[in-house]
Parts: structure tokens; sequence; C-alpha cells
């Protein structure tokens, strides 16, 4: 494995800027890097090489001119999830129905990558229109976890998370709905973060749930995510939901973090997050987390959050329901797969056709579920009954951070799961997300930060930090003294511990 695809972002960037490497020489070693492995873990649905070493080049003869470059992570690779519109470039949102699709415009948060000469290596696997807590629901086949190829990587968006524990970029962008940035981080042993919502904007994010959707930064440091988050992150007048404020100074944050002095700080955790579900090795790297973060000077106190034993299922209701309602736009009549037109077809005929071929199981599930819970006679007995829900686990964080700064707990009840375990169980499935749906519920930031492995399976473990909306900063402070401490404590970073991967051929 090249040298330079081992490096962190801020790493490549100071070598990019100091012309002790090319952007196009970094470029390159990475897309050598997925040639060489992604046949084995699929992280990948389409690799723009010839877009991403044009970008490359364009960032050198900038930097070669002697132009200042356009941001600190100017001609660093990156990873998009194929959920998010990239002018020119597939994106197929893991589903048939937009298989081969072409967008002919950008979303804001891929204009803001190319604009700040963030070099887009291609599109990651996801589970179909993020419906999915594994990467198995992709109907171009499931994404295998670096760590161990039998085991998935977290999903939805566990192709961006995979592709940089098996060092094919050394950042990506995930969207997170119920977890699916935090999740695929925590079993993968990366840095994932869900900002505030609306502190990222959603225009040409492929609506899965308006209300809860919301994109972030991947990364394998807490410093390379605050990074990542600066460029991506502001208002965007383009998207109605987005916060028309400034951003937290999240980079900052993360530079004072790497202190590891967290006096001061008051540390929640929640007491609701723990007991029956969760696995006993992840249980205890929790507890030594909490530790960790004690000895560096925080306050830790218990706080309770009753509500968040009802959060789940409030979630897997309005999610399914918004779902129902975005996903009518895949009609067969405007883009996308058509199929069944012949000569006496209706478009009633033709609409059912398509959704059948194009549609997969999760995603026909969670229709028909969102469906059901909005009709009539239901609408209030089912999804106005989980909104109630959703305003008392907003009020549990309101009361929690009265006591606490942030509050922290697992980000997944288990380490990753074999795949297959649990494709036949979508109740199973849907418990991955339990830590991490009260956050999208109200809105509010969240970071999983590795927190080892696990010492029943040595598989890695994440641990969640939740902050209140719009105090994002606070995320990446906790989280970069405690990487820092950890680090200190193991030798090294986590995500270095990763077994070489089997080579394509080999």
């Amino acid at each position: 494995m090249s040298d330079v695809t081992r490096l962190t972002a801020a790493e490549l960037a100071e070598k990019i800027h100091t012309r002790e490497l090319t952007a196009e020489q970094v470029t390159q070693a990475h897309l050598d890097r997925i040639g060489a492995v992604d046949d084995f873990v699929h992280t990948f649905l389409h690799v723009d090489t010839e877009g991403a070493l044009a970008a490359a080049r364009a960032v050198d003869a900038e930097l070669d001119e002697g132009r200042a470059p356009r941001s600190p992570l100017a001609g660093v690779p990156l990873a998009l999830k194929d959920v998010l519109t990239t002018d020119g470039v597939p994106t197929t949102c893991g589903s048939r129905i937009l298989e081969g699709w072409v967008p002919p415009y950008d979303a804001t948060v891929t204009r803001r990558l190319r604009e700040a000469g963030v070099v887009i290596l291609g599109k990651t696997n996801m589970d179909e229109f993020a419906m999915g807590s594994s990467t198995e629901n992709s109907a171009f086949g499931p994404t295998h976890n670096p760590w161990d190829h039998a085991r998935v990587p977290g999903g939805s968006g566990g192709g961006s998370s995979a592709s940089l524990a098996a060092f094919e970029a050394p950042l990506a962008i995930g969207t997170d709905t119920g977890g699916s940035i935090r999740q695929p981080g925590a079993v993968t042993g990366t840095v994932g973060v869900k900002p505030t919502y609306g502190g990222v904007s959603r225009y040409g994010l492929v609506a899965f749930s308006s209300s809860l959707d919301q994109a972030g930064p991947c990364a394998r440091t807490v410093l390379d995510a605050a990074l990542l988050h600066e460029v991506i992150g502001g208002h965007d007048p383009m998207d109605s939901t987005s916060i028309d404020a400034p951003l937290p100074p999240i980079v900052e944050a993360a530079r004072r973090g790497a202190s590891a002095d967290l006096s001061g700080v008051r540390v929640g955790v929640v007491s609701e997050f723990a007991g029956e579900g969760y696995q006993a090795g992840v249980q205890r790297s929790f507890e030594a987390a909490v530790d960790v973060l004690r000895s560096l000077g925080a306050e830790v106190v218990e706080v309770s959050c009753p509500h968040f034993v009802y959060a789940l299922p409030a979630y897997y209701l309005i999610n399914p329901s918004e779902c129902s309602s975005n996903l009518a736009r895949f009609d067969a009549m405007r883009y996308g797969l058509r199929v069944g037109e012949s000569g006496d077809s209706s478009a009633e005929d033709v609409m059912r056709a398509t959704r059948e071929a194009g549609f997969g199981a999760e995603v026909k599930r969670r229709i028909m579920l969102g469906t059901f819970a909005l009709s009539s006679g239901y609408y209030d007995a089912y999804y106005g009954q989980a909104q109630k829900v959703r305003t008392l686990v907003t009020r549990d964080f309101d009361a929690a951070f009265d006591k606490a700064d942030v509050l922290v707990s697992p980000t997944t009840p288990t380490t990753a799961f074999k795949i297959g375990e649990r494709v036949d169980d979508p109740m199973a499935m849907y418990r991955a997300d339990l830590c991490t749906v009260p956050a999208n519920l109200a809105g509010n930031a969240a970071i999983s930060v590795p927190s080892g492995l696990s010492d029943e399976d040595g598989l890695p473990v994440g641990l969640q930090v939740m902050a209140p909306a719009l105090a994002d900063d606070r995320l990446y402070r906790v989280g970069a003294a405690y990487e820092v401490a950890r680090d200190r404590a193991s030798g090294g970073s986590l995500v270095y511990r990763v077994p070489e991967l089997r080579e394509s051929g080999a």
C-alpha cells in the first residue's frame, strides 16, 4: 500500500500546498488503491477517474502559478455518497430505478466541494435510497467491512465509511437520517458527524425523509472531519430548511480539543442507553471511554431521557411516512427506469411495473408502512402520535442539556454483524439505530469517534457524543480530546490496525 494513502487529509493538504506532493500524485495513488482492492470491498458504485485527475491538475496549476489554495483541503481526494447529485456523473441512490441516471446539476454540497478544490474520486455504495443499517439493501450488492470481509460496514452509508477504512479515500461524505453516518463510522473504526439539522444544505440530496436527512463529513480523524464540515457547511438559499447563521468555530474547537483538556466540560451519560440489547464488549468499551473523559478533567453526570425508549418506534413511523411521500416522484414518466410499456399499457400499468422492478424489498416495505400510517383513519393514531413523541424526545434533550454540555452513549448496541445475519429480521436491523435516532428526531448535532476494539470479537466500537443544535463545536472539542487520549493509550490511531485487504484478483 502506498504511504500516501495512509496520510490524514490534513497531512495530505500540507504536502500538496507546500508542493512536496502534487494533487495529481495524491489522486492517482488513491485511484490505484481503489483499483487494487475495491473488487474485494465494493465501496464504489462509480469511479470518476478522468474527472478526478482533471480536478487535481487544476489545483496543481493554480498552486504552481503561486495562487493561494482555494481552501485548507484543496487537492485532497474524497468519496461521495451516491445520494448527492453530481453534474455529469451517475447518481443512483443504490437503486435500479435510477440506474444510469446522470443529473444535470450539482447538489450544493457537491458544488462547495468542487469550489474548494476537493477532488471527488467517485460515488459510494449505499442502502437503496438510504434505507437500511448495513449497506446490504443496495441494488448493486453489499459493501464489505475492511475489518472483516464477512461483516457489514454499517448503513446506509457503508460505502463512504468503508472507503476510509480501506484507505481508498482520506475523506468522504455521508448522509444521516437515523444514524447512517455515525453507525457506519462506529463499525468501521472511523469518524462520522451528523451536523445540526439545517447546518449543511440538503439541496440536491435525493430525499428519503426530509425532516431527518442531513449530509455530513466522514474522516479518519476528528480534525479532518472538522475541516471537511467547514467546507460543506453554512447557509444555502436554495434550501428552505438551511439555517441562516454562521457555522460554529468547529476547526478551532477540534484544534483546541487536541490539548486533551476537558476541564469545566460537563458530560452527561444517558442512563437509557444501557442494559438489554447491548453487547457486553460494547458496554465495557463505552465505560472505559467515559473514564478517559473523566481523566481529562470532564465532570461526568448521569442524565435520564425517559422518552428515548420511544424514539425508535416513533422514528420508524415518521421516516416511512415521509419516504412514502418523497418516493412518489419515481413514476416512470420523468426520469429513471421505465418498464412494462406496450401499445395498450396505461400510465398506471407502466408505473406499477416500473416500481415493482425498480424498488427493492426494504424500500417497498417502508413505502407501504408510510402509506398506511398516513392514510385516512390512521394518521392521528400513528403519524400524529409519533410526532408528539418527537416533541417529548426534544424536551428530554433540552432538560439533559441543562445539566450537561454534551451527552455520550455507545454509537451502536453491537459491533458489525455478519452479512446476511439480519436480512430476514427487519426489527433486528432497525435496532442498530437505537442510540442514534434521538439526535435526528430533535435535529441536534452528534459525532461518532472510534473508542477501541471490543474485547469480545476484536471489532471497532464507537463513542457517540451529542450536542445541542448549533453547538457542533462542542462535538469537535470533546471528540478531539478523547481521540488524543485514546491514541496515547493505544500507541496510535485505531484505523491503522485494519487487516491488509486482499487485492483484486488475488
